[in-house]
């Protein structure tokens, strides 16, 4: 233990031995955190599904994988070189260039995002951007394109159908998914996603406790990104076999679940990072570098980082085996009709909150902000920390109100329409469907 607490340090002084500072810190630092990065990543991806078939057994009383190594644990590796000895082909029509590339997309659109993600301070995090947020936003987006460029260039109608619901899901939900965050972003100040979880190491308050709305809505927005159940309409078995990858076998085709699996990891971290404030976590500061245990803290950091996406992975398993798959006309009804109106009733309420608690600072000797020790975001004092959350519990109950308000006005309209096609239908013979309109020679 000691010599892994120790190993960052032996590592660098080793180096600055055949190398100049610069070289260390901006090339062989980063090379060797982008390793770590995807060798964790894949060998995650790789029992990810052992744990989501034991934990599915748990939920129906049953053993799961069992027969490779002790408990089933071999059983990835033998999955792995049952996929790389498969046959691979290709169908005779397909654009076969870009159905070579569509895996290799989604995989490198996948990792790619993990390079900005801050699952912890100092050497834990590869790079940290000012736009971190938007590059999240716009590369993960990519991902999503792959499968549409997959089942398009399969010539399979099945793969195309596919691809189309992969590219409506994606419209509907990545718009929710951008402007779920905004209300999280308008108390952070900032874009970095390591200045978000600075600011909530200062305030000493997740973000979730005033943003629970805009939590929900990225959570629900991300697990329809990912195409998991249930909203796993591109690549639904029941009606279209396997979806966008009907037509993919061996080698290639698991790179679609490796990039999903790790679109996973992206999602919950990003989910982490925004609501549950990454790496912080209360008395973890006791590790500081100041008491000479910065190492220690950086690994209990890291360690809690990937505690609080863990349990964000485990809602992804646990969803997949308690909720049927939605239908389509349902997908799109929960992504237009509730997520969007909620994300944009969010904002608004989140704004006029934010304009209150500044409001109020001043008033009858209330301080709600705190100017002199603003280490990041609003600086919000104990008074106004208590204000923001009442708000963000009085926004989760108007936003409830709100939607319930809206879609039971659409669906009374919805019932009245097809009350009145029911009418037409079944007026007798010979009966006008409207009422004749009367000459100017009768009036």
């Amino acid at each position: 233990m000691i010599l892994f607490l120790a190993a960052p340090t032996i590592i660098d002084d080793l180096l600055l031995k055949f190398f100049s500072e610069q070289t260390v810190n901006y090339v062989i630092w980063p090379l060797i955190q982008v390793g770590a990065v995807v060798t964790i990543t894949a060998g995650w991806v790789a029992y990810a599904t052992y744990l989501e078939r034991k934990i599915s057994a748990f939920i129906q009383a049953r053993l799961g994988p069992m027969r490779v190594g002790p408990w089933g644990l071999l059983q990835p590796i033998a999955d792995g070189l049952k996929l790389l000895t498969k046959e691979d082909f290709i169908p005779e029509n397909a654009d076969r260039w870009i159905f070579f590339v569509a895996p290799y997309i989604a995989v490198v659109a996948a990792f790619i995002v993990l390079a900005v993600v801050p699952f912890g301070p100092d050497w834990a995090v590869i790079t940290d951007v000012n736009i971190g947020v938007l590059f999240v936003l716009a590369v993960s987006s990519v991902g999503v394109l792959a499968l549409i460029l997959a089942g398009w260039s399969s010539n399979s109608k099945y793969a195309l159908l596919g691809a189309l619901r992969s590219s409506a899901q994606m419209v509907s939900y990545e718009v929710s998914m951008g402007l779920a965050i905004i209300g999280a972003l308008m108390f952070a100040r900032t874009l970095s996603l390591s200045g978000i979880v600075a600011t909530q190491q200062s305030d000493a308050v997740w973000f979730l406790i005033y943003q629970p709305v805009g939590f929900v809505i990225f959570l629900i927005s991300g697990i329809a990104e990912n195409n998991r159940a249930p909203f796993d309409l591109p690549e639904a078995e029941s009606e279209l076999v396997a979806g966008f990858h009907t037509e993919y076998s061996g080698f290639r085709w698991s790179l679609f679940f490796m990039a999903e699996y790790t679109a996973m990891v992206v999602v919950t971290a990003f989910a982490t990072t925004l609501y549950l404030g990454g790496w912080y976590f209360p008395f973890v500061y006791r590790f500081t570098e100041a008491k000479g245990y910065h190492t220690a803290y950086v690994v209990v950091s890291l360690i809690v980082f990937l505690a609080k996406a863990g349990l964000l992975l485990y809602l992804y398993f646990w969803l997949r085996w308690t909720l049927p798959r939605f239908r389509y006309d349902q997908l799109m009804d929960l992504g237009w009709k509730w997520m969007l109106p909620a994300a944009l009733i969010n904002i608004v309420g989140t704004a006029i909150g934010i304009g209150v608690i500044q409001g109020l600072d001043g008033v009858g000797g209330m301080h709600t902000l705190d100017p002199i020790n603003v280490t990041g975001g609003l600086g919000l004092t104990p008074t106004g920390k208590i204000i923001a959350i009442g708000i963000g519990v009085i926004n989760l109950f108007l936003t409830a109100g709100l939607l319930s308000l809206i879609n039971r006005r659409s669906r009374d309209f919805n019932l009245k329409k097809q009350r009145r096609q029911i009418r037409l239908v079944n007026l007798p013979k010979g009966k006008p469907a409207v009422a004749p309109v009367a000459s100017e020679s009768q009036t």
